[in-house]
């Protein structure tokens, strides 16, 4: 099951955030083949979806992005900032409270491996 875009757009922040914490640095392409990778295809990132997030937290001061040249080929690389790695833990802080909170609403059990 491919979970909807609706259920990842407010997410994606928090995603790509703590993607880049873990990671250091990351271009566009390599985040959203990481999610596919680490969710086994459940979360599939769109380019559409992914690079306007990219643009706002540049645009916010939580990334710092760096070019680097390969032949002919671009790539821009994102790297978290100082606030951005300080507004990682507050936003995973959030996401993981919020999934409390929708276990309790839902009335959803735990589910044991």
């Amino acid at each position: 099951m491919i979970y909807s875009s609706e259920l990842i757009k407010g997410t994606l922040k928090t995603i790509v955030l703590k993607l880049l914490e873990d990671n250091n640095r990351m271009y566009g392409y390599e985040i959203t083949q990481k999610v596919k990778e680490l969710t086994f295809d459940k979360i599939q990132i769109t380019e559409g979806a992914l690079y306007p997030t990219l643009h706002v937290l540049e645009e916010d001061g939580l990334v710092t992005t760096e070019l680097e040249y390969n032949g002919k080929r671009v790539r821009k690389y994102y790297t978290l900032s100082p606030e951005g790695k300080s507004k990682t833990k507050e936003k995973v802080s959030e996401l993981a409270d919020f999934m409390n909170t929708m276990k309790f609403l839902l009335d959803i059990k735990t589910q044991s491996a």
